[in-house]
């Protein structure tokens, strides 16, 4: 009995020493993807090719030239971190000593180590030390800088994402950065509040366009969205306009419109800090009307006042909203650009507008330089 008792606390004794050293290898596997672990296994295998390159460039010259020594630089500068970057290099430039010994002086036949090819290696080896210190100064490794951002742009896409409406109503939204990038200025945040009857959603412009104003408009977006549905609808402006008047940026004005819709009667508010008026279309009608509330820029001064303008969409009735760089080119009037916004939506009338949003982009200002957002909200005849 006691030597199956012992046995058995053999193997939970093994199988606990099991599971602490997956438990490690897999933290440790982490870390290094985050850029937190320890550099040494790459360094050791990037060591380890400097030899190998070494030796295949004495042995088969024509298959590997004394250049080739620029790849473990390479792969240095994206692992390693650069004090382990210098060893690297150390062990480089004994690998090309060797070579120049053994092969003999680059006049004496070609596959040699010349002039040319050491000012490669020594040219690839300044910049993978650039590159290196920048990471360290940011403190994002290149295994997990894509990561990071590829997270940012999921995140932004979420956040702007519409929320499901109930049966009679339809809505539309594209997002286009300028320069073809992935992060814009341009930026929606929305919710259903008071149970799900009213829908709020706040379309703003950052000053500034792609990149350049991509960090704040995420910055923003987190806090709108946090604003959003907590505070009354009127105070929604004031508490926006303040935030960014507490960031004290060089740059730091945006523009906004908030529409403040009762999904039951079709009841709206429009209430507008500096941004362009939003265009209804009467379903009785056949017109397109301008809608805007009265409202200075967001940052620009405290204790501003955002007057609403009030509206209902009735049964057939369209509202888009529309940041500046859909309707506004240099040399064209504002006026102007709205009416060929207008005119090229009257196509979708008869036909609906599902999926118009995009193909309006497209339509009236597809090759402009600027963060361009279109929202369309439909209610159905």
């Amino acid at each position: 009995m006691a030597q199956g008792v012992g046995v058995d606390s053999f193997r939970a004794r093994l199988r606990k020493a099991v599971h602490r050293a997956r438990i490690a290898l897999r933290k440790s596997a982490v870390d290094y993807f985050r850029g937190d672990g320890s550099d040494t296994l790459a360094l050791s295998g990037l060591l380890l090719t400097v030899p190998a390159l070494t030796w295949g460039t004495i042995e088969i010259p024509e298959w590997i030239s004394p250049a080739a020594l620029v790849l473990p630089i390479v792969a240095g500068a994206l692992l390693l971190r650069p004090a382990s970057l210098l060893g690297l290099y150390a062990a480089c430039a004994a690998g090309l000593i060797v070579e120049t010994f053994v092969l003999g002086p680059y006049t004496d036949g070609p596959a040699r180590v010349t002039p040319g090819t050491v000012l490669v290696v020594a040219a690839a080896g300044f910049f993978g030390l650039l590159i290196a210190q920048f990471r360290a100064r940011v403190g994002v490794p290149w295994r997990r800088g894509g990561t990071m951002l590829f997270d940012l742009r999921e995140r932004i896409r979420v956040q702007s994402a519409l929320p499901r409406l109930p049966k009679g109503w339809h809505r539309e939204m594209a997002l286009r950065p300028a320069g073809g990038q992935s992060f814009s200025g341009d930026f929606v945040v929305a919710a259903r509040t008071n149970g799900g009857r009213t829908l709020e959603i706040v379309l703003t412009d950052v000053s500034g366009k792609g990149m350049d104003a991509a960090s704040r408009a995420l910055l923003l977006s987190g806090a709108f969205g946090g604003l959003l549905g907590s505070l009354p609808p009127h105070s929604f402006l004031h508490a926006a306009n303040g935030y960014l008047l507490r960031q004290d940026w060089d740059e730091g004005f945006a523009t906004s419109i908030h529409l403040v819709l009762d999904l039951e009667s079709g009841d709206y508010e429009l209430l507008s800090a500096g941004h362009l008026p939003a265009l209804q279309l009467s379903a009785g009608t056949g017109r397109w009307e301008e809608m805007t509330g009265e409202g200075p820029l967001l940052g620009v001064y405290d204790g501003a006042q955002f007057d609403p303008v009030k509206g209902s969409l009735r049964p057939g009735d369209v509202l888009m909203l529309f940041t500046d760089g859909l309707v506004e080119s240099p040399g064209r009037d504002l006026s102007e650009g709205m009416d060929r916004l207008t005119g090229e939506a009257d196509r979708y009338v008869t036909a609906g507008f599902e999926g118009a949003a995009w193909h309006l982009i497209e339509a009236v200002a597809k090759d402009v330089n600027d963060d361009r957002a279109l929202l369309i909200l439909c209610r159905e005849p």
